[in-house]
């Protein structure tokens, strides 16, 4: 008797009986979400010349997205946010509290969350099952992190968006690219290989 396919990639990750009730599980995988982008948060670059440090943290958010789905996702991107806010250390370099949370880089927090929630959004839409559709997810929503996080940073060090010799893309987004589109291949990935995991196991 066939069953019905997951929704999500999340959908079929073996956890314990007393998990399996809905409310539960979620809570465990937004839970879950939260711990590994704070733990990608730790691979951390400081480029010096801006507030903007380089890290694993866009990788992490974009595979939460794929692998949990919209809803737990974006939950998942707040929780984070919420636990580095109250001064856990879980943004880069072990670092968190109020100031943090609400500084120059906290355009990208609010980036994350929308981010996660559009790469879930693919993924819940089964969007998420070859390369391209995948990638299509991924470009838009480091386009979305790109947006709020250069909008809050050149309200935060009172600098221009685009102009100027100091703007906030050319401390925000310029230095970030290239590792930003190995961190979208790389998560893009994941939905494809996941799900070709999946339908070769054997049934």
């Amino acid at each position: 008797m066939s069953t019905a396919l997951p929704t999500v990639l999340s959908d079929f990750i073996p956890m314990p009986r007393a998990l399996t009730n809905s409310r539960v599980r979620d809570a465990v995988l937004v839970l879950g979400g939260a711990l590994f982008t704070a733990l990608a948060a730790q691979v951390v670059v400081h480029l010096g010349f801006t507030p903007v440090p380089l890290t694993g943290q866009t990788f992490a958010v974009l595979s939460v997205g794929s692998a949990l789905g919209a809803r737990r996702a974006m939950a998942s991107q707040f929780v984070y946010w919420l636990l580095g806010a109250v001064g856990l250390p879980f943004y880069a370099s072990a670092s968190g509290g109020w100031e943090k949370a609400t500084g120059a880089t906290a355009g990208y927090f609010v980036g994350f969350v929308v981010a996660a929630g559009i790469v879930g959004w693919f993924a819940d839409n089964r969007q998420d099952r070859n390369f391209m559709m995948s990638m299509s997810a991924m470009t838009l929503s480091m386009v979305v992190v790109y947006f709020f996080g250069a909008a809050w940073l050149a309200h935060s060090l009172n600098v221009p968006v685009a102009t100027g010799s100091t703007n906030a893309i050319s401390l925000g987004v310029t230095p970030f690219l290239v590792g930003d589109i190995i961190k979208m291949v790389l998560a893009g990935l994941v939905g494809p290989i996941g799900w070709a995991m999946y339908y070769l196991k054997p049934r």
